[in-house]
């Protein structure tokens, strides 16, 4: 597998500067218990790479200082960060929403048994992987058995009150393309998503979210081992739309790494492009957040598959 892929900056990107901060992204780790084919972070069961309790308690400060509107966590697996539940209670108490960007399959893991309950008790958002509604495509993506373990999880959360409309414990899934393609629209699949889930598996939840996979560390990798890498950028290249620049997330976004760096997106964290397009990483101890607004973005040829087609964020498409 290829870990340093092409960094292309061939200037066509537009230049874009950031707003006011509105979520944090939080990586706790890469550890996870899959080891998808489409995974931008090549997260996986034998990564060792973990948040501390020490950085934590730095992030809480810098909740504190930015005040956000949202708290995104991710991974890896965030759950499986043995500090997790600290963190969340911690953004809990200050009245922040939080997301958890769960693989479905956590939920039935050793030592996880009490997690669902958990999530439900703080109000906590989640937004869900399952990149198809086929058994086979699921499996052949992520893992043997893995689809039947989601839908399993799924049972589990609409069980604790997740994903029957109640504001208060929302349940989001997320799509990503097989292979080398845009998603298609939202709307029309987030319906057949919810017929074929209900009719089959007797399961429901709020809305879909389509994501387009980036051509950076495992799925970059595959697209280079296919002979697609190249075939892909001119895909999200020729497919970019001017309108979805103003919705880009990474302007009212700040990404944070399992050590406390800092980035202007969770794309650019695994590219390694540090915040603001500067030379050097900068922490979060050292963020000054009177130099946030109006801060220039690291762009380069990957950003095209934000603002292609219908465009995608953590948020799912764009229009």
């Amino acid at each position: 597998m290829h870990d340093t892929l092409p960094l292309l900056n061939n200037g066509k990107f537009p230049r874009i500067y950031r707003g006011k901060v509105e979520t944090l992204q939080i990586n706790l780790g890469y550890l996870c218990n899959q080891a998808c084919l489409h995974c931008h972070v090549n997260a996986g069961p034998t990564r060792k790479e973990q948040m501390t309790l020490d950085t934590i308690e730095e992030i809480v400060q810098l909740i504190d200082n930015v005040k956000p509107k949202m708290v995104d966590l991710t991974g890896g697996a965030p759950e499986l960060n043995v500090h997790f539940k600290y963190l969340v209670t911690q953004i809990t108490k200050r009245r922040i929403s939080i997301i958890d960007r769960c693989n479905l399959t956590i939920l039935s893991e050793p030592g996880q048994e009490d997690l669902t309950q958990f999530l439900s008790k703080h109000k906590v958002i989640v937004t869900a992987s399952l990149p198809c509604y086929s058994e086979e495509n699921v499996n052949s993506q992520r893992g043997d058995g893995v689809f039947e373990r989601s839908i399993d999880g799924l049972r589990q959360l609409n069980g604790a009150g997740y994903g029957k409309g109640n504001p208060d414990l929302q349940l989001h899934l997320v799509y990503n393309p097989i292979g080398a393609s845009l998603p298609p629209p939202q709307k029309t699949l987030e319906k057949e998503y919810k017929q074929h889930l209900s009719e089959n598996y007797d399961v429901s939840f709020d809305s879909l979210l389509t994501i387009t996979n980036m051509p950076i560390k495992r799925f970059g990798s595959t697209l280079i081992s296919r002979g697609e890498f190249g075939s892909y950028l001119q895909l999200l290249e020729s497919s970019y739309q001017e309108k979805n620049l103003a919705s880009v997330m990474c302007k009212t976004l700040l990404s944070i790494d399992w050590e406390g760096y800092v980035y202007d997106c969770d794309f650019n964290q695994m590219l390694g492009l540090p915040f603001g397009d500067t030379e050097k990483k900068i922490h979060v101890r050292d963020l000054k957040m009177g130099e946030l607004d109006g801060n220039p973005i690291a762009v380069r040829d990957h950003c095209f598959g934000c603002t292609a087609g219908n465009g995608s964020s953590c948020s799912g498409a764009m229009q």
